[in-house]
């Protein structure tokens, strides 16, 4: 599986700032992750996939703090990364949600 990132007008990557703001540990768990995906795509190792609303789906990282990174695959082997949080509740921050949402409607 081909990872890509969303990036800004600006030229910015939400995704990778977030990981970059991680501390090492957690940081390190990421990139291990993310790696994962590229190699086994959806059969990755300590993750989870799940579809939130139409083509925005989830990625559930079980390493360290509790991670999630929304995404839509855009192409069969391709995804690109939207933007990240760290989960601190049962569900979803609607505005996790929605910024995501927004991101999407400008990649598709």
């Amino acid at each position: 599986m081909k990872i890509a990132y969303y990036t800004t007008a600006s030229g910015r990557s939400p995704v990778i700032d977030y990981i970059k703001r991680q501390v090492k540990k957690e940081r390190a768990g990421l990139i291990e992750a993310l790696e994962a995906i590229e190699i086994f795509g959806f059969d990755a190792p300590r993750m989870s996939f799940r579809q939130i609303r139409d083509k925005l789906w989830e990625i559930r990282i079980k390493r360290g703090l509790s991670h999630r990174i929304f995404y839509v695959v855009v192409v069969k082997n391709e995804m690109v990364l939207l933007h990240a949080y760290q989960k601190k509740s049962q569900k979803a921050p609607k505005k996790e949600i929605e910024l995501a949402k927004k991101r999407m409607k400008e990649i598709l």
